[in-house]
């Protein structure tokens, strides 16, 4: 176990760039996507995780080779950068703390049904107990941040990416879909069905994250990375989009062998679980308890920080966890999460609409990272048509998503 988490550390800021992409949107999004179209949304995951990959990659070596963080840059370097900086600080930090409220909602919820299995009485009192469960939830991660620091925060993000992914492809070796299905799967297509689009748009919301790519270069800097470290930063790039790929791919083939064709529907937390029944049995909602559970709290952390994290980006380029300003902000944004156990809002629907909030700051994120990546005498590598290119097609891909999210949201 020890050499397996020195494994994960040796990669530390694509823990957070896990982190990040996959909570209990991703697994919301890959379970009713597996369970309403089968496999042919992976296509979708592909390209995500292939754009998400290279903007790692691009936001990772940008620092290194200038010693400028995002945000910091853009304000410098880009025309109206003041402007967009700020306009990207507000989409970003909007969508990120309506994922965290759909986060806490979704894991304190889990908790609650596994609560009630082994203890029925508590049925009649969810409302209390969700309440309860979140405002525990949120105390303890809270007094975690105000004494932590980065290499703890990323020793416990390595414990819980390591146990979400293992719950889930461990599952995998018990349910997996025809490779016909893969394969058609990966052919371009939206489903000609009511939500298709919110859904896509829900995918490439919680996949291609842009406080991934924002927070890339602080952690990097957290982490005391240098230009020497360029070639374990490429390689840190890579295995996170790959791990990404892997586990939200794995939630989906799940859902699509035990659920697709069956016409359940996902209303409730634990109707999700149901994913695994027929494959685990009576281990079932265990292994989807220890899966989800750890990927809402491996997304508590990156969610919760961005905000303050953004704030010292954009005033000094540095990694700001220790400072009042830190704690408040972080303060802030605990109590904004308890939104949903506190109205009793269901917290599947509302996970997938602030996943849909996300994709809305995409472009113009990448249209920053394109702009700065093509910066004159900064020093950056002369060969840069192959992520020039992928960078226009994941800009295209995001505004067609980001039209084809809107277009369904409004009819």
């Amino acid at each position: 176990m020890n050499k397996f988490l020195k494994f994960l550390l040796s990669f530390g800021p694509g823990i957070f760039a896990i982190g990040y992409t996959i909570g209990t949107g991703s697994v919301t999004s890959m379970i009713v996507a597996g369970n309403n179209f089968g496999m042919d949304l992976l296509w979708v995951l592909f390209f995500s995780c292939l754009f998400t990959g290279v903007l790692i990659y691009v936001s990772g070596s940008y620092y290194l080779l200038t010693e400028e963080t995002a945000l910091y840059a853009v304000k410098k370097h880009m025309p109206l950068g003041k402007a967009i900086a700020i306009a990207i600080m507000v989409t970003v930090g909007i969508g990120q703390w309506n994922s965290l409220i759909g986060i806490l909602g979704i894991t304190s919820n889990v908790i609650f049904e596994i609560l009630v299995i082994n203890f029925p009485d508590l049925a009649g009192h969810k409302y209390g107990v969700v309440l309860g469960l979140a405002i525990l939830i949120m105390g303890i991660f809270y007094s975690l941040l105000i004494k932590g620091s980065y290499t703890a925060f990323e020793k416990v993000l390595a414990l819980f990416v390591s146990m979400m992914g293992l719950s889930f492809i461990f599952t995998l070796f018990f349910v997996f879909p025809l490779p016909t299905d893969i394969i058609k799967g990966l052919i371009p297509s939206i489903p000609e069905v009511e939500g298709a689009g919110i859904l896509i748009a829900a995918f490439v919301g919680t996949t291609m994250a842009s406080a991934t790519f924002l927070s890339r270069p602080l952690f990097i800097q957290g982490k005391g990375w240098t230009k020497k470290d360029f070639k374990t930063q490429k390689s840190d790039s890579i295995v996170a989009a790959l791990l990404i790929f892997a586990i939200s791919g794995a939630i989906m083939a799940v859902a699509s062998g035990s659920l697709y064709g069956k016409g359940t529907e996902i209303t409730h937390v634990l109707d999700m679980s149901k994913a695994l029944e027929p494959s685990a049995g009576k281990f079932a909602v265990s292994i989807f308890f220890v899966g989800t559970l750890s990927a809402g709290l491996s997304s508590i952390f990156p969610c919760l920080i961005i905000v303050p994290l953004m704030f010292g980006d954009y005033n000094s380029g540095k990694l700001d966890v220790t400072s009042k300003r830190f704690r408040l902000i972080t303060g802030i944004g605990s109590l904004l999460a308890l939104s949903v156990p506190l109205f009793g809002v269901n917290p599947i629907k509302g996970q997938i609409f602030t996943q849909v909030v996300n994709v809305f700051a995409l472009p113009l994120v990448i249209l920053s990272f394109l702009y700065l990546w093509n910066r004159k005498n900064a020093g950056l590598p002369e060969k840069r048509w192959i992520t020039n290119i992928i960078m226009v097609g994941a800009f295209i891909f995001s505004l067609i998503i980001m039209i084809n999210g809107l277009m369904d949201i409004f009819g």
